[in-house]
């Protein structure tokens, strides 16, 4: 499909890319979603933990599942945001705490990453064969948006109940993500992702000793350090650029075969050129490219209850989840 064309129009103030990126994180507060956690065990005995939330019909067909950006979990309030959105549209949804996500430590020394599409694959065979949902979709922000995005592209197997999928203010080339984080204008973010990071490796170290130490960590001064010390390592690539070219959702889109909704602002800071597929998507009838000219990175603010990123989820999926 050509680049489909937005109607989200933000109050002034947030046609700002950092404001409309930073207030949302910093004021937004979501009620009312309750959570049912479900831990999942993994093949490689590990564990991925599910936070379940449920329409009124809680015996409803439809199951939305959600996967959170980096260094996020099933709490943040973007994720409650559309939680509600979609629980109030008689769907249920499962929403996926990544590998050391969930407040535990996990078992195994590897850990969640961009292209970690195995465990979503886990989580979908995880629940085809528990419940009985006849209608799946899936959302991911950011990274969780990457993951997904490589898992329909990679010639696997799609189970026929993945109707449709929406992905988030995605970095569909992880590198070229990167380089723009790295920007003098985004050190904000960079400061409080490496802190972010860091703080997380440290907690793995009281745990995973033998495997790294706290003098590496503390010696990391990039977010490219952080994978080429850890995430790189641990998940069986030669080094951060082999992690980046490797799991970029952009090498899989043109494979994708059920409808699919980019959803990438034109002012995200986080997003560099080749992070908008507007070529893929007019050569794949399945792939789907907005790109409203505001909404900064994971914002879209829009006044009311129901965010424009939110808004758009349910409308595209309800769109395409029965056909």
């Amino acid at each position: 499909m050509p680049v489909v064309p937005s109607l989200y129009k933000p109050p002034y103030l947030f046609r700002n890319n950092h404001f409309s990126t930073i207030y949302p994180n910093l004021i937004r507060k979501v009620k009312g979603v309750v959570h049912d956690r479900e831990r999942v065990e993994l093949i490689d005995d590990d564990f991925i933990d599910l936070d379940w939330s449920y329409a009124i019909d809680q015996n409803c067909s439809d199951l939305t599942i959600v996967i959170h950006g980096l260094e996020g979990n099933a709490q943040r309030h973007y994720m409650l945001g559309l939680i509600k959105q979609l629980n109030q549209s008689n769907r249920n949804v499962a929403a996926i705490n990544l590998r050391n996500c969930s407040g535990e430590v996990n078992r195994q020394y590897k850990s969640y990453h961009a292209g970690a599409s195995d465990d979503l694959d886990a989580i979908i065979q995880h629940i085809l064969q528990k419940y009985s949902y006849t209608s799946i979709t899936l959302v991911g922000f950011s990274l969780g948006g990457n993951l997904m995005l490589k898992y329909l592209g990679e010639k696997r197997l799609i189970p026929s109940q993945v109707m449709a999928a929406v992905a988030i203010s995605v970095p569909c080339d992880l590198y070229n993500s990167l380089s723009e984080i790295n920007k003098p204008h985004n050190y904000i973010y960079q400061k409080r992702f490496l802190t972010n990071l860091k703080a997380k490796l440290l907690e793995r170290q009281k745990v995973f000793s033998d495997n790294i130490n706290k003098e590496e960590i503390n010696a990391c001064r990039s977010l490219i350090d952080i994978d080429n010390l850890y995430t790189s390592v641990a998940h069986g690539y030669q080094d951060a650029i082999d992690y980046y070219t490797k799991c970029s959702s952009l090498q899989f889109l043109q494979n994708i075969n059920i409808p699919t909704l980019i959803l990438n602002a034109k002012n995200d800071s986080f997003l560099g050129e080749s992070c908008y597929p507007i070529e893929k998507a007019e050569k794949n009838p399945n792939l789907f490219l907005e790109m409203p000219d505001y909404g900064g990175h994971v914002g879209f603010y829009l006044s009311g209850e129901s965010y424009y990123s939110e808004y758009r989820t349910i409308d595209f999926l309800e769109t395409y989840n029965s056909i």
